[in-house]
């Protein structure tokens, strides 16, 4: 069953704030393969201008997708989650996410869209630090895959 159209548009709470520590930022870099000593050493962030090591662009997902998360489990939006592959993710940064940052996250429904029975569901998270600026906007699109046809 396609998702509600008139979901388009829907924007969901804040989250609580996020604290990004700067052993999340370490493991996080060295999980990906990033060693770019701005990720791990505070004292090489600042030769480069920053106040503490900054994460890794990619960082932000992991906060972005647990606050996508509300979205995803909202029962009116009636979206089978066991169905659901990652279609894909960009970001647009005002400023690096840098430890100690308090993060929240606002998420709105973009698009949804259905093709070939798969719904498509564009999500946007917008980032903002405890003073409230932006720091950075990520999109995420998700796939519901059709159901199978006995």
């Amino acid at each position: 069953m396609a998702l509600d159209q008139s979901f388009v548009g829907r924007t969901y709470p804040p989250t609580a704030p996020y604290e990004v520590g700067r052993e999340k930022i370490r493991e996080f870099a060295e999980a990906v393969g990033e060693t770019n000593p701005v990720y791990t050493d505070p004292e090489a962030a600042k030769a480069f201008g920053h106040s503490d090591v900054i994460a890794p662009p990619t960082f932000v997902f992991s906060i972005t997708f647990r606050a996508a998360g509300e979205v995803v489990e909202d029962p009116q939006l009636g979206l089978d989650y066991s169905r659901v592959v990652h279609g894909d993710q960009k970001f647009a940064y005002s400023r690096p996410v840098r430890a100690g940052d308090r993060l929240t996250v606002t998420s709105t429904i973009e698009a949804i869209k259905s093709l070939a029975g798969n719904d498509i569901l564009d999500v946007r998270g917008e980032v903002h630090d405890e003073a409230g600026e932006h720091v950075v906007t990520a999109w995420t699109k998700l796939v519901a895959r059709a159901a199978e046809e006995a």
